[in-house]
């Protein structure tokens, strides 16, 4: 698919250049001509980025989330569309399945609905059609998953507190071979929590050695199982798992059970993003909780600050630890 760097380098000028140009900007006739003859050629679709094609605000909002089956999503998207709405905005939602390609799909048929902006859950690593956004001038910002090379403002949650607590927490309770299962393998948010515990056990005298760290692709519960049964067949098994991710936590839970194995008598088990139906679990299973509505207002708010020219920060929200009994906790009364 044809980007506006593919334009660029076609009629030898910058990314910048060719947003002007497409907007209306360019006042040199010899540099504007050579960009419309790079689009023509290429079949590059100038209404992403032809933001003076619009005459009028619609007061419509983009949201396209990176994979609406995950509960954590879902409670995103609908904290943003009551925010929106509330503000007089509605809301267009896309649901990019953890596909870059899909994403991309849903980023250009908002664009073409001529949205006020467009706020972005980035699947995997992102897309050089987010870059296309931030040249098009459109008001972006990006919400959970910080996007590298990508300058927008980005509302999210920050685990620093949480898993500094989690390790201290698990150490406190005589846990000493800890893994991790990390998802989607390879996105920011993936590699910085397991960072931040991989630090954090240290502290503690834990180390994380490089075979008790599982990464997938996958998302998803299946992902989790596979990864859990991997970690369960090591020569030496962990005694406590943190899943970063909540669908592969409940896939994780089924490895252990269909194993015959007990939570907590035998491993302990932790997800990161509480769901409301953790603490009806047997044993209640112990989770790092985001600020998920918050998150959502956030980013409304970010992007209206965009919308109305005035700069916007990124956002950084704490996540907090919910203790429960899937550690080995002792009861609560």
């Amino acid at each position: 698919m044809t980007n506006i760097k593919d334009v660029a380098e076609r009629a030898g000028v910058s990314v910048a250049t060719v947003s002007r140009v497409l907007n209306g900007r360019s006042p040199v006739a010899e540099t504007r001509e050579r960009v419309l003859a790079a689009v023509a050629e290429l079949g590059y679709r100038p209404n992403v980025v032809a933001r003076a094609l619009r005459t009028a605000r619609t007061r419509t909002l983009g949201l396209v989330i990176s994979d609406l089956r995950n509960p954590f999503f879902t409670e995103l998207a609908d904290a943003v569309e009551q925010e929106a709405r509330r503000l007089g905005y509605s809301l267009i939602i896309g649901n990019a399945g953890e596909s870059p390609e899909q994403q991309d799909d849903y980023i250009r048929t908002l664009l073409d609905r001529r949205i006020d902006g467009l706020m972005v859950s980035s699947a995997g690593t992102g897309s050089a059609m987010l870059g296309d956004v931030v040249a098009s001038d459109t008001p972006l910002v990006l919400l959970d998953r910080a996007v590298p090379g990508v300058a927008a403002p980005c509302v999210r949650a920050e685990g620093r507190e949480a898993l500094t607590e989690l390790a201290a927490h698990l150490a406190a309770l005589g846990r000493r071979r800890p893994a991790v299962i990390v998802a989607p393998a390879g996105t920011p948010t993936g590699d910085e929590r397991l960072d931040l515990f991989r630090t954090a056990l240290a502290g503690h005298g834990i180390e994380l050695p490089p075979e008790r760290i599982a990464e997938s692709p996958d998302p998803s519960p299946a992902g989790g199982r596979r990864m859990m049964r991997a970690l369960l067949d090591l020569p030496e098994a962990p005694d406590a798992v943190l899943a970063t991710d909540n669908l592969m936590a409940l896939g994780a839970w089924d490895e252990i059970r269909d194993r015959g194995l007990r939570v907590p008598a035998d491993l302990a088990l932790v997800a990161f993003d509480d769901v409301a139906w953790f603490a009806h679990l047997d044993p209640p299973l112990t989770a790092i909780a985001q600020p998920t509505r918050e998150l959502g207002r956030a980013a409304v708010h970010a992007l209206l600050e965009r919308i109305e020219g005035r700069p916007a920060d990124s956002v950084l929200l704490p996540a907090r630890l919910v203790r429960r009994r899937s550690c080995g906790e002792p009861p609560t009364r």
